[in-house]
Formats: C-alpha cells, sequence, structure tokens
C-alpha cells in the first residue's frame, strides 16, 4: 500500500529533511518513519538547528549529545546530519532572520520533497520558531518549494502545551512503523544522558507506549502521527 510519502512528483524520488530543534527530537518525533524512508531507498537528512552553549549548557555536555547524535544517525543511516549552531534556549533571543536564514539556506540546497518539522504548538519555544522558520523556507510562491510538510509530536514537549490556548496536536497522517520500532527504540537508547526511566515521558517505555497508542488509532501494531500541512500532488 503507497503512503503519503510516495505520493508525490517524480516518482518520489527527492529526499526528505526532517528538522530538528535539539539533538533527539527527529528520533522522538519521527525516528521510526526516518528508518523507514532510509530502509525503502530513499535518502534522509536531519538538520539539528541548535547547540547548548554556556553558561546555560556545560561544554561537555553539549559535546556529549553531539556524539549521541552522530552516534545514533549512523546506526539508522542517516544520509547526512546538519548542524546550524544557533544557541539553544535562547532562539527568542536569536534575531529571526538569522534562524529563517539558516534553515532557509538549507532547504534550498538541500531541495527536499518531504518536510518533516516539529509542532507549532509545542510548549518549547524553540519548537515554535523553528517550525515558523521552516514553514518560511518552504513557502510556495517561490520557484521549489517542498510537496509534502508534515509536523510531529515530541514527548515532553507536545504533552505539556495548553490546548485551549495554542494549537493542540491532533494527526491525521499515521505511519505504519511496525517494522522500525525496535530500530527507533535503539536509536533513542543511543541517547543515554537524555534518556529517563518510566513513567517520564523520554523513556524508551513512554516512546513504545506512544507508538503503540498511534497505531491501534489506524489498527496497527505501530506507528507515528504527524500533522498533515501540505501536500501537493
Amino acid at each position: 500500500m503507497n503512503s503519503i510519502l510516495d505520493s508525490i512528483p517524480d516518482g518520489g524520488a527527492g529526499c526528505a529533511l526532517v528538522v530538528a530543534p535539539h539533538p533527539d527530537d527527529e528520533i522522538l518525533g519521527a525516528g521510526g518513519t526516518i528508518s523507514k524512508m532510509l530502509k525503502a531507498g530513499r535518502q534522509v537528512h536531519v538538520c539539528v538547528v541548535t547547540t547548548g552553549r554556556a553558561p546555560l549548557f556545560d561544554a561537555q555536555q553539549a559535546r556529549t549529545v553531539r556524539l549521541e547524535t552522530e552516534k545514533a544517525h549512523a546506526f539508522l543511516g542517516v544520509t547526512q546530519t546538519h548542524w546550524l549552531d544557533l544557541p539553544a534556549a535562547e532562539l527568542a533571543e536569536t534575531p529571526q532572520r538569522e534562524l529563517n536564514g539558516a534553515i532557509g539556506n538549507l532547504v534550498a540546497t538541500l531541495k527536499p520533497e518531504i518536510l518533516i518539522i516539529p509542532h507549532v504548538g509545542d510548549i518549547h519555544i524553540d519548537h515554535q520558531l523553528v517550525h515558523l522558520a521552516a514553514m518560511v523556507a518552504a513557502r510556495p510562491h517561490q520557484e521549489w518549494h517542498p510537496a509534502v510538510i508534515m509536523a510531529y509530536e515530541t514527548l515532553s514537549e507536545t504533552n505539556w502545551n495548553t490546548p485551549s490556548a495554542t494549537p493542540p496536536f491532533v494527526p491525521n497522517v499515521f505511519v505504519d512503523i511496525s517494522q522500525h520500532l525496535e530500530q527507533k527504540l535503539a536509536a533513542f537508547a543511543i541517547f543515554e544522558s537524555q534518556a529517563k526511566q518510566p513513567p517520564h515521558e523520554r523513556s524508551v517505555n513512554t516512546l513504545r507506549a506512544l507508538a503503540t497508542l498511534r497505531g491501534a488509532t489506524v489498527h496497527r501494531d505501530a506507528a507515528e502521527g504527524f500533522i498533515l500541512i501540505r501536500h501537493i500532488g
């Protein structure tokens, strides 16, 4: 059965770009989908927007997370990881034009057919600003723009928002990751500095539970849910 990831122009040969505000967001929200696309032969790039900087973050901690990210991406077979190195937890203090330009330049260079980005309603303002910058980069009046744009959910960010005040996450696209769930969980487990023990939402157990819930919604063993923002067929 074809999925929305296949139903794009030119036979679906274009690459995918997953944009992560912070290291591990891409695994939490789309790790199974990344694995599925890679196994299907599609090139998948990951953009990590921010890096922890002193005094908010310890330099050794930042190096550890970067190494964990590179190891997790190598485990999945990610085509290339792109580090924008903007300051984590300080994007609100960074000129929006700088964020727009950094993401826009990468999107213009890679020309992804599929763009997967964080949800605009996440509680973390870095996620909100990255979403908006990615949408600026993907504006359809440009000579080139992605055919598919989807937003993913990030445990500990999406689930802690205020649905009555910010856009709730109501998925309308479900990617069957039944054959890729274990790869996703193993990739997240590589982030030893970030993984927590249950019932914390950033735990392997909780990721499995969410995949089971999203899968049950569409009668599959495991799935990842997304909000479809745009699909040009």
